[in-house]
């Protein structure tokens, strides 16, 4: 049999959390479904009793607590018609017990060896293999995600971290995306997508600062792409301008005007007072082009600094 961390991503099992929906919140295994054992005020409530009057006394509690919901626990978990891989913070009381209920009400169980505190540490060591990045670069506009995108087509590995971060980097990078995850969820999927990548084999990857949005880009992996060797996408101004309004042409005025209000300074403001100007009278092209010159000066700056 192989071990359970393998198996995590494999569709023959459901993955089950039971920890906290705080916890789960925070960062869970790509595809587990939260089915808690305590909700996240009786967790408090049981690790007080657990400091403060010792470990018995918070089990009787944790009993009277769970008790009434035996029923409930199994009712979700045969619902998800699988066997079953369950895990907790780290691998102790509370996945064993549901471990043992579930198994005792006839499924297979099988549980995750030191919890979500070992999977996190197996998502550090696979970020941390010595991969070979391809650096994807080039100025805004350029396409480096439909880049990525056709080299997945391709069959090439490749990480989207601006698909995984819900964030296409500049400051109008959050429009029409969900929510963001923490940067800790955040490794939790790029865990998911490169867990499937042979180490031998080249990896592409967009060229990102330290963070996406608000995600914090891991350190070792952020190190290992100012290293990488680059592939930079020469495309002209039209094109770049046409992407650019083709990706963001269809957000109302009103977002657009918030987002760069954010770069009013660094635009200066008689440039500012044009792009925005140029939004409100639907002339999108000629926005793009005034805030291009802003993001074209910074990535020349990036790029001299790499150099240096």
């Amino acid at each position: 049999m192989t071990s359970v961390l393998d198996d995590l991503y494999n569709s023959t099992y459901a993955v089950v959390d039971v920890r906290t929906p705080a916890e789960y919140e925070q960062g869970h295994i790509v595809g587990a479904v939260n089915i808690p054992l305590f909700t996240n005020e009786e967790r408090a409530e049981v690790g007080t009793l657990y400091k403060q009057t010792g470990v018995q006394q918070a089990i009787d509690r944790g009993l009277e607590i769970v008790g009434p919901r035996l029923r409930h626990y199994v009712d979700q978990a045969r619902s998800l018609d699988k066997p079953l891989i369950v895990y907790c913070w780290r691998g102790g009381m509370r996945s064993g017990s549901m471990s043992w209920l579930l198994s005792t009400a006839g499924m297979r169980v099988r549980v995750v060896p030191r919890g979500y505190k070992g999977f996190r540490n197996a998502a550090h060591e696979l970020v941390s293999r010595p991969w070979t990045y391809r650096l994807v670069t080039g100025k805004t506009g350029a396409g480096k995600t439909d880049f990525l995108h056709q080299q997945a087509i391709a069959g090439e590995q490749g990480v989207d971290l601006e698909g995984l971060a819900h964030h296409r980097g500049s400051v109008f990078g959050k429009l029409g995306q969900l929510a963001q995850p923490t940067t800790e969820h955040a490794l939790n999927k790029i865990h998911r997508v490169m867990s499937a990548f042979d180490i031998d084999k080249l990896v592409w990857i967009e060229d990102e600062s330290r963070t996406v949005g608000k995600v914090h880009l891991p350190e070792v992996m952020f190190d290992a792409m100012q290293r990488a060797q680059q592939h930079q996408l020469d495309v002209d101004i039209d094109t770049r301008v046409q992407n650019l309004v083709r990706d963001y042409g269809s957000f109302s005025k009103q977002e657009l005007c918030d987002a760069l209000s954010v770069i009013k300074q660094k635009l200066g403001g008689e440039r500012y007072q044009h792009a925005m100007q140029a939004v409100m009278s639907d002339d999108l092209p000629t926005a793009v082009r005034l805030i291009l010159d802003y993001y074209d000066r910074t990535y020349e700056y990036c790029q001299r600094q790499r150099t240096t």
